[in-house]
């Protein structure tokens, strides 16, 4: 089993969507950069844990916790010219982006990037590096063990 960081910004698709969701499972499309891409499309498997990571936001943080709920599949949004995420480069038989169903197992506290930068056991996560800004990053064991603990705390 493996884990995950997963960012979303809220106003497109916020962990609160993903628990009123059917089977409170989406699909995880949008993404357009080719780490994260080969992180969906070769590394991920049903049943690796997801932290429900909210950005683009006033208070950044991990939202809730989560599960990968299907294998890779073409992201569809790539071939709808109306959508953002449309890829002219993009065919049916050549599809370039991925998706996976994601789908949300337990809302807890939320954790803020703030609180999770004053954690030691977070230190080399990858989310807290300078410069880090990918959308799917992997997360260890004892990051994912912390940050569980932590949002299943009553109190900051």
């Amino acid at each position: 089993m493996r884990y995950w960081l997963m960012k979303s910004e809220p106003d497109e698709v916020s962990f609160d969507d993903v628990l009123s969701a059917p089977a409170q499972t989406v699909a995880w499309f949008g993404v357009r950069n080719y780490q994260a891409r080969n992180f969906m499309r070769d590394a991920m498997a049903v049943g690796d844990g997801v932290l429900f990571y909210h950005s683009s936001c006033a208070v950044p943080g991990v939202a809730g916790l989560a599960e990968i709920a299907s294998g890779p599949y073409p992201d569809a949004t790539q071939f709808d010219p109306a959508s953002h995420y449309h890829d002219p480069k993009a065919t049916q038989e050549a599809p370039r982006w991925i998706s996976v169903d994601v789908r949300a197992r337990e809302a807890g506290r939320y954790l803020s990037l703030a609180e999770m930068r004053t954690v030691p056991a977070l230190e080399s996560m990858v989310l807290l590096q300078k410069g880090s800004r990918l959308s799917i990053s992997p997360v260890t064991k004892s990051e994912w063990d912390a940050v569980v603990k932590l949002v299943r705390a009553r109190e900051a």
